[in-house]
């Protein structure tokens, strides 16, 4: 130790611009020597809080536990062979080595593998108080009371400034809803936050008025829903008077809040959609009612109408004057009656006869002629073709004996003797040689 302060007292004698001064990224940068060539490749164990990932691939994350937090990076590469699916309170093993981000003076592990230690400390607590208060039957179902049909106090325990309370007011109101919507002010995440959630239920309760209460934020890590998963919340719900909605997180987020509710909604939209949903409902019915009793009143006035325009024809058919014109309407019925059956039958008369005349033109002994005589032109020219006159002008030539006979084979040939070639254009004699 004394030697250390001499060194100092020596080194603050010295003058800046000494050489014995070594600049911030020389020292970094032989710290990071150092670290790097003594720790050498390390497992860690702990929990997986503060989860990035970047577009880049890259994940950045610190891995904790009770007494110290170390940062690690997931470079795309490594992350991308992991089995592990990584969030946040996931108990973990990692393997890697330890290095020095030079631009920050921090060090961090480089992790290369990724090995899962079980649930998280979290998990762990959550499982336990799960336990413990469903032995105690805080999340029986028959403790659970159903909402009312037609709410018209809603209040809603959450943060003012979240994005829950404005997405759950806009869809109240987009689906038609008219009630009044209180906003109970509270800590949803962080230290406290649990403390003012239960405060603001029991102050809901004591107020009175309420005909719903929605205990509920938007999405996030098991951390940032934490507060939703405290004793004391749970239990505030379990006390109220008011029927409660745990609207807490998304869909696949679920807290004890949900457990101990008496109704759960899958987010603070499911919430007020589930609650605006009646609403939505009597005034499809009252639509429906209303189209239904206008559509009554105009088929009653129509079926006065032809009643009347019924009673109305009767009395004119039983006057004289409808008598006479009963007796017009039959006699042009029946003129009518009378000239279509005379024209079918023309009609039919009319087909009868082209039936007639197309089978007799198909017996005709033209047309047999016609076709013989197409057949013995065939005939002929296929006669033609094979004629000898017609083989010669192809370039063939007969070969004839003296005695007028067609020569087949060459071994036909007699030595010196006389014989006759057939052109197309003449004959010529022929004599062979010994």
């Amino acid at each position: 130790m004394a030697d250390w302060t001499d060194n100092m007292e020596r080194a603050s004698s010295v003058r800046p611009e000494t050489p014995q001064a070594e600049s911030v990224t020389a020292f970094t940068r032989r710290v990071k020597t150092l670290l790097e060539s003594t720790i050498g490749g390390s497992w860690v164990r702990g929990e997986i809080s503060n989860l990035r990932r970047q577009a880049s691939g890259h994940v950045y994350f610190s891995l904790k536990d009770g007494g110290a937090q170390l940062s690690c990076v997931l470079f795309r590469g490594d992350a991308m062979r992991q089995k592990v699916e990584l969030r946040d309170g996931q108990q973990v093993i990692v393997g890697g080595q330890i290095s020095v981000y030079e631009a920050r003076g921090q060090y961090q592990l480089i992790v290369r593998t990724v090995v899962e230690d079980g649930v998280g400390r979290l998990q762990r607590e959550f499982e336990a108080l799960k336990k413990r208060l469903a032995d105690e039957g805080l999340f029986e179902r028959e403790r659970k009371r159903s909402l009312p049909r037609l709410p018209e106090v809603v209040g809603f325990v959450t943060s003012p400034t979240g994005a829950a309370v404005q997405d759950f007011a806009r869809i109240m109101l987009r689906r038609g809803w008219r009630g009044r919507l209180v906003v109970l002010p509270a800590k949803v995440q962080g230290e406290g936050a649990a403390i003012e959630i239960a405060n603001m239920v029991r102050t809901a309760n004591e107020l009175g008025g309420f005909d719903v209460l929605v205990v509920g934020r938007g999405g996030g890590s098991l951390e940032d829903l934490w507060a939703f998963n405290e004793e004391k919340v749970v239990r505030a719900i379990a006390d109220s008077t008011v029927p409660v909605i745990s609207a807490v997180g998304h869909e696949i987020d679920f807290t004890l809040s949900d457990f101990v509710a008496d109704v759960r909604a899958e987010t603070p939209s499911g919430a007020a959609e589930l609650l605006s949903s009646s609403h939505g409902e009597m005034k499809e019915r009252v639509t429906t009612a209303g189209a239904a009793l206008r559509e009554a009143l105009g088929d009653g006035v129509v079926l006065a109408r032809d009643r009347l325009a019924g009673v109305r024809s009767r009395l004119r058919l039983l006057t004289p004057r409808g008598q006479i014109e009963q007796g017009w309407l039959r006699r042009d019925d029946l003129a009518n009656r009378l000239g279509a059956a005379l024209q079918r039958a023309l009609v039919l008369k009319q087909t009868a006869w082209r039936e007639k005349r197309q089978a007799l033109a198909s017996h005709s002994p033209q047309r047999r002629v016609e076709f013989e005589s197409h057949r013995l032109l065939a005939l002929w020219k296929r006669l033609q073709a094979a004629s000898p006159e017609s083989v010669l002008k192809r370039g063939f030539v007969i070969m004839r004996d003296d005695q007028g006979r067609p020569v087949l084979r060459k071994a036909s040939l007699q030595p010196n003797a006389r014989y006759e070639a057939e052109f197309a254009d003449g004959k010529v004699e022929l004599r062979t040689q010994s």
